[in-house]
């Protein structure tokens, strides 16, 4: 029996977006990281682990730079004419907040961080944040996106600028 996806899940929203990277840019690479949403036996789930020991990698990649450019200084590029690698999204169902809007009053659950307001909404976000941060500092584009909307808008604007 095939299981049909909630309306509202990350998994659906990969595949409508990957309808949406088909139909208006069918000439790009792009790859999903499923990895994260799949149940695993524990051998599985070990044997992950010790090939992705870095938690937060983002659910999509777009493998297309910003630019046509030949070139070895990429560094340069990068910081003087906002070229970037590629893009990476980090995709979140439509409602996620990323960020608190008011101070937490307890731990939330496997925390001991009691969150402020404007925090990262949990552990898990954060640890996400981290890594968009560190592949930025690699020289790609690397966003949060909520919805499908805002993931549609997100790679608009960087294949279409």
């Amino acid at each position: 029996m095939r299981r049909i996806p909630k309306y509202n899940s990350e998994h659906n929203l990969y595949e409508q977006i990957a309808r949406y990277l088909q139909l208006q840019y069918p000439n790009i690479i792009y790859r999903f990281d499923v990895g994260a949403d799949i149940k695993l036996t524990p051998g599985q789930a070990a044997k992950h682990k010790r090939l992705h020991p870095t938690r937060g990698y983002p659910d999509l990649f777009i493998a297309e730079s910003s630019e046509n450019v030949n070139s070895k200084d990429w560094n340069s590029i990068v910081r003087e004419w906002g070229f970037y690698f590629g893009l990476y999204i980090e995709i979140k169902k439509d409602g996620t907040k990323l960020k608190r809007d008011k101070d937490a009053k307890k731990p939330l659950k496997s925390e001991t961080k009691i969150r402020k307001k404007g925090d990262w909404f949990d552990k898990h976000i954060e640890e996400q944040a981290e890594m968009l941060e560190k592949l930025r500092a690699r020289g790609y584009k690397a966003e949060f996106g909520v919805g499908l909307e805002e993931c549609k808008k997100i790679i608009d604007e960087y294949l279409r600028s």
